[in-house]
Protein backbone atom coordinates (compact mmCIF):
# COMPACT_ATOMS: atom_id res chain seq x y z
CA UNK A 1 0.00 0.00 0.00
CA UNK A 2 1.68 3.16 -1.27
CA UNK A 3 -0.59 5.23 0.03
CA UNK A 4 0.17 9.18 1.78
CA UNK A 5 -1.38 8.02 5.11
CA UNK A 6 -0.23 6.73 8.31
CA UNK A 7 -3.86 5.35 10.39
CA UNK A 8 -7.20 5.10 8.91
CA UNK A 9 -10.74 6.26 11.26
CA UNK A 10 -13.73 4.62 10.19
CA UNK A 11 -16.82 6.29 10.65
CA UNK A 12 -19.28 3.67 12.16
CA UNK A 13 -23.41 4.11 10.91
CA UNK A 14 -24.10 3.50 7.82
CA UNK A 15 -20.10 2.92 6.46
CA UNK A 16 -19.41 -0.08 8.03
CA UNK A 17 -22.92 -0.81 9.16
CA UNK A 18 -26.20 0.26 7.55
CA UNK A 19 -28.11 1.56 10.51
CA UNK A 20 -28.79 4.57 9.10
CA UNK A 21 -32.11 3.31 6.91
CA UNK A 22 -33.21 1.80 9.67
CA UNK A 23 -33.24 4.69 11.62
CA UNK A 24 -34.38 6.78 8.96
CA UNK A 25 -37.55 4.91 8.52
CA UNK A 26 -38.48 4.66 12.34
CA UNK A 27 -38.70 8.92 12.37
CA UNK A 28 -40.55 8.49 9.07
CA UNK A 29 -43.10 6.47 10.15
CA UNK A 30 -43.07 8.64 13.55
CA UNK A 31 -43.77 11.92 10.59
CA UNK A 32 -46.39 10.06 8.63
CA UNK A 33 -48.55 8.68 11.90
CA UNK A 34 -48.84 12.35 12.63
CA UNK A 35 -49.71 13.57 8.62
CA UNK A 36 -45.89 14.73 7.85
CA UNK A 37 -43.43 13.52 5.84
CA UNK A 38 -39.77 13.50 6.37
CA UNK A 39 -37.80 13.92 3.14
CA UNK A 40 -34.34 12.72 3.15
CA UNK A 41 -32.55 16.40 1.92
CA UNK A 42 -34.35 17.42 5.66
CA UNK A 43 -33.50 14.51 7.36
CA UNK A 44 -29.60 14.16 6.15
CA UNK A 45 -29.10 17.11 8.05
CA UNK A 46 -28.41 15.31 11.24
CA UNK A 47 -26.71 12.65 9.90
CA UNK A 48 -22.71 12.04 11.62
CA UNK A 49 -23.77 14.37 14.30
CA UNK A 50 -27.13 14.66 16.60
CA UNK A 51 -29.92 16.67 16.81
CA UNK A 52 -28.25 19.95 18.35
CA UNK A 53 -27.42 20.12 14.56
CA UNK A 54 -30.75 19.54 13.52
CA UNK A 55 -33.99 17.95 15.44
CA UNK A 56 -36.20 15.44 13.93
CA UNK A 57 -38.54 16.15 17.62
CA UNK A 58 -38.16 19.56 17.14
CA UNK A 59 -38.88 19.83 13.55
CA UNK A 60 -42.10 17.40 14.12
CA UNK A 61 -43.37 19.42 17.61
CA UNK A 62 -43.06 22.66 15.07
CA UNK A 63 -45.05 20.75 12.27
CA UNK A 64 -48.04 20.07 14.59
CA UNK A 65 -47.88 22.23 17.35
CA UNK A 66 -47.96 19.36 19.79
CA UNK A 67 -46.23 18.31 22.69
CA UNK A 68 -44.91 14.61 22.87
CA UNK A 69 -43.84 11.81 25.52
CA UNK A 70 -40.33 11.08 23.66
CA UNK A 71 -39.39 9.15 26.12
CA UNK A 72 -41.94 6.49 25.08
CA UNK A 73 -41.49 7.16 21.61
CA UNK A 74 -37.73 6.84 21.47
CA UNK A 75 -38.31 3.30 23.25
CA UNK A 76 -40.73 2.09 21.11
CA UNK A 77 -38.50 3.43 17.64
CA UNK A 78 -35.33 1.66 19.31
CA UNK A 79 -36.91 -1.42 19.58
CA UNK A 80 -38.30 -0.99 15.64
CA UNK A 81 -34.75 -0.52 14.37
CA UNK A 82 -33.33 -3.40 16.51
CA UNK A 83 -36.05 -5.97 14.73
CA UNK A 84 -35.17 -3.84 11.64
CA UNK A 85 -31.51 -4.60 11.66
CA UNK A 86 -32.01 -7.92 13.04
CA UNK A 87 -29.46 -9.85 10.91
CA UNK A 88 -28.09 -7.39 9.75
CA UNK A 89 -24.11 -7.52 8.16
CA UNK A 90 -21.21 -5.26 7.87
CA UNK A 91 -22.07 -3.46 4.58
CA UNK A 92 -20.22 -4.19 1.06
CA UNK A 93 -16.32 -4.43 1.00
CA UNK A 94 -16.04 -3.65 4.66
CA UNK A 95 -14.22 -6.79 5.63
CA UNK A 96 -12.45 -6.80 2.03
CA UNK A 97 -10.95 -3.14 3.08
CA UNK A 98 -10.05 -4.23 6.64
CA UNK A 99 -8.48 -7.22 5.92
CA UNK A 100 -6.05 -5.25 3.52
CA UNK A 101 -5.81 -2.28 6.18
CA UNK A 102 -4.73 -5.12 8.72
CA UNK A 103 -1.91 -6.80 6.32
CA UNK A 104 -0.04 -3.57 5.59
CA UNK A 105 -0.50 -2.86 9.85
CA UNK A 106 -1.86 0.42 9.56
CA UNK A 107 -3.54 1.81 12.71
CA UNK A 108 -7.26 2.17 12.67
CA UNK A 109 -10.28 3.91 14.54
CA UNK A 110 -13.93 3.79 14.77
CA UNK A 111 -14.93 7.30 14.96
CA UNK A 112 -18.90 8.08 15.82
CA UNK A 113 -21.11 10.81 17.54
CA UNK A 114 -23.04 7.44 18.27
CA UNK A 115 -22.63 5.76 21.64
CA UNK A 116 -20.02 3.32 22.57
CA UNK A 117 -23.42 1.00 23.75
CA UNK A 118 -24.90 1.02 20.33
CA UNK A 119 -20.99 0.98 18.65
CA UNK A 120 -19.22 -1.59 20.75
CA UNK A 121 -21.86 -3.64 20.72
CA UNK A 122 -22.47 -4.04 17.04
CA UNK A 123 -18.70 -4.44 16.39
CA UNK A 124 -18.53 -7.22 19.03
CA UNK A 125 -21.72 -8.80 17.27
CA UNK A 126 -20.24 -8.88 13.68
CA UNK A 127 -16.51 -9.94 14.56
CA UNK A 128 -15.10 -6.68 14.00
CA UNK A 129 -13.81 -5.13 17.12
CA UNK A 130 -10.40 -6.76 16.57
CA UNK A 131 -9.67 -4.98 13.48
CA UNK A 132 -9.56 -1.42 15.64
CA UNK A 133 -7.03 -0.30 18.17
CA UNK A 134 -9.53 2.33 19.63
CA UNK A 135 -13.05 3.38 19.31
CA UNK A 136 -13.63 6.96 19.89
CA UNK A 137 -17.45 7.92 20.31
CA UNK A 138 -19.74 10.85 22.34
CA UNK A 139 -18.28 11.69 25.61
CA UNK A 140 -14.30 10.65 24.33
CA UNK A 141 -14.40 14.13 23.48
CA UNK A 142 -15.78 17.85 24.85
CA UNK A 143 -17.82 18.03 20.91
CA UNK A 144 -18.97 15.51 18.19
CA UNK A 145 -19.21 16.01 14.81
CA UNK A 146 -19.21 18.27 12.73
CA UNK A 147 -16.88 19.79 15.39
CA UNK A 148 -13.20 17.84 15.00
CA UNK A 149 -12.65 16.40 18.50
CA UNK A 150 -13.69 12.95 18.30
CA UNK A 151 -10.69 12.79 15.50
CA UNK A 152 -8.58 14.72 16.62
CA UNK A 153 -8.94 12.29 19.84
CA UNK A 154 -8.60 9.20 17.77
CA UNK A 155 -5.44 10.35 16.15
CA UNK A 156 -3.86 10.82 19.99
CA UNK A 157 -4.67 7.67 20.57
CA UNK A 158 -3.23 6.35 17.79
CA UNK A 159 -0.43 8.59 17.99
CA UNK A 160 -0.29 9.83 14.84
CA UNK A 161 -0.80 12.98 13.70
CA UNK A 162 -4.02 14.69 12.23
CA UNK A 163 -2.33 15.39 8.89
CA UNK A 164 -1.47 11.85 8.49
CA UNK A 165 -4.62 10.41 8.94
CA UNK A 166 -7.39 9.38 6.30
CA UNK A 167 -11.51 9.33 7.34
CA UNK A 168 -13.69 7.73 5.39
CA UNK A 169 -17.39 9.10 6.50
CA UNK A 170 -20.96 9.20 4.84
CA UNK A 171 -22.03 12.42 5.95
CA UNK A 172 -21.74 16.11 5.72
CA UNK A 173 -21.14 16.04 9.25
CA UNK A 174 -18.36 14.00 9.12
CA UNK A 175 -16.28 15.38 5.95
CA UNK A 176 -16.80 18.84 7.73
CA UNK A 177 -15.39 17.61 11.21
CA UNK A 178 -12.66 15.47 9.32
CA UNK A 179 -11.46 18.45 7.20
CA UNK A 180 -11.50 20.58 10.21
CA UNK A 181 -9.11 17.99 11.97
CA UNK A 182 -6.96 18.72 9.10
CA UNK A 183 -7.36 15.36 7.63
CA UNK A 184 -8.40 14.04 4.80
CA UNK A 185 -11.26 12.72 3.43
CA UNK A 186 -12.97 9.82 1.63
CA UNK A 187 -16.64 9.32 1.44
CA UNK A 188 -18.78 6.48 0.54
CA UNK A 189 -22.25 7.41 0.76
CA UNK A 190 -25.23 4.98 1.55
CA UNK A 191 -28.72 5.08 0.58
CA UNK A 192 -29.71 7.95 3.07
CA UNK A 193 -26.81 9.81 2.39
CA UNK A 194 -26.13 9.28 -1.80
CA UNK A 195 -28.06 12.92 -2.77
CA UNK A 196 -25.80 14.93 -0.68
CA UNK A 197 -22.95 16.95 -2.00
CA UNK A 198 -19.80 15.63 -1.59
CA UNK A 199 -17.57 17.46 -3.72
CA UNK A 200 -15.84 18.55 -1.04
CA UNK A 201 -14.13 15.35 -0.29
CA UNK A 202 -11.01 14.09 -1.78
CA UNK A 203 -12.30 11.19 -3.19
CA UNK A 204 -15.70 9.59 -3.54
CA UNK A 205 -16.36 5.59 -3.85
CA UNK A 206 -19.63 3.97 -4.63
CA UNK A 207 -18.83 0.80 -1.81
CA UNK A 208 -16.40 0.33 0.22
CA UNK A 209 -15.29 -2.45 -2.12
CA UNK A 210 -14.46 0.07 -4.46
CA UNK A 211 -12.47 1.89 -1.91
CA UNK A 212 -10.41 -1.22 -1.20
CA UNK A 213 -9.38 -1.30 -4.45
CA UNK A 214 -8.00 1.75 -4.59
CA UNK A 215 -5.87 1.12 -1.84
Amino acid sequence: MRMAFSAILFDFDGVLVDTEWAIYQSWRRVFEAHGHPLPLDIYTRCIGSDFATWSAKTHLEELTGLDFDWHDLDARRQQEILDDLSGEQPMQGVVVLLEKVKAEALPCAVVSSSSHGWVDGWLAKLGLAGYFQTVVCRGDAPRIKPAPDLFLEAAMRLGVPAAACLVIEDSLNGLVAAQAAGMRAWVVPNRVTEGLDFQAAERVFRSLADCAAAF
